[in-house]
């Protein structure tokens, strides 16, 4: 039993010890969480860290091409990550030539973060590679399974925004 098999154990033994416990609650939050673990960090070993950089990098990076130019806050929202790991890592990326820090035109106190052009291509040349392993990932299940998964994903997170009960970062 490894990391993913130890779900159907923690599932069985909390039943076992707790029998009120909502079985189907724990098992959608355990095994998603353990899926999404076991494939970011499936990604970051097999994609992100040949390329030089950690999933949280990518992540950075990726928001950046997506959006265009943002200040720090921002890109600290839409990454999910807080402002002070977005800095640290802003000035690590612009050490390695890519993202740049421009001063705001809107605010002289702040910066505005990009992607340099060399950011650009390596963004771009290694998304190429995280996508075939997404496909990879994907595969493993029938097309009628993806699209229901896909949908259902997006239900909950659609659903998820609209509740006051749930705490977010930002």
């Amino acid at each position: 039993m490894g990391f993913l098999g130890f779900a159907q154990v923690a599932l069985d033994r909390t039943q076992e010890r707790l029998p009120d416990t909502d079985r189907d609650a724990m098992a959608l939050v355990l095994l998603l969480h353990r899926v999404a673990n076991s494939l970011v960090y499936d990604l970051e070993s097999a994609v992100h860290r040949p390329a030089g950089w950690s999933w949280s990098a990518f992540r950075l990076l990726f928001t950046l091409w997506v959006s265009g130019g943002q200040d720090p806050s921002r890109a600290a929202e839409l990454t999910g990550m807080s402002r002070a790991a977005v800095s640290s890592l802003a000035k690590t990326l612009g050490v390695a030539g890519l993202l740049e820090r421009t001063p705001d035109p809107n605010d002289r106190r702040s910066v505005r973060l990009s992607l340099s052009d060399v950011g650009v291509r390596r963004l771009e040349e290694t998304f190429a590679v995280h996508n075939r392993r997404e496909a990879e990932w994907a595969g493993l299940l029938t097309a009628d399974e993806l699209t229901v998964l896909i949908g259902l994903l997006g239900k909950l997170s659609d659903a998820a925004q609209d509740q006051a009960w749930v705490n977010r970062r930002f």
